[in-house]
């Protein structure tokens, strides 16, 4: 397994800013109707694992279907690069759009697939 990091990320136009502690495993890729059509690749990490450094005011928050999860994306240049909800036990979680991270190429990494579009 490898070692948790700190990697900074966020939005094309700079006003979404963030950093993450994460080993990025897994990093996963879903099928469901709206990962699909954003293509994200994703890695989960408890909430005391995300910070944000700047923009909480510039996202703007989209739910559906269940509404476990908080889709936040910039008001000016629409990237996703992170979303908030809670996980199956109950903990507050933060899903990271990999390909956001600054210092990660997402061409060296295996996704694993999600069949999110079944659940």
């Amino acid at each position: 397994m490898a070692e948790a990091t700190v990697h900074k990320g966020g939005c094309h136009c700079g006003a979404v800013r963030y950093e993450v502690t994460t080993a990025l495993e897994p990093v996963i890729t879903c099928n469901c109707s709206i990962c699909s059509r954003k293509g994200t690749l994703l890695t989960f990490v408890p909430a005391d694992a995300f910070k944000l450094l700047a923009g909480k005011d510039a996202v703007s928050d989209y739910q559906f279907n269940t509404k476990n999860i908080h889709h936040l994306f910039c008001k000016t240049c629409g990237v996703e690069s992170f979303a908030t909800g809670t996980a199956p036990n109950g903990a507050k979680m933060v899903a990271v759009n990999v390909r956001c991270l600054d210092d990660v190429d997402p061409e060296t990494l295996q996704p694993v697939k999600y069949d999110g579009k079944n659940m």
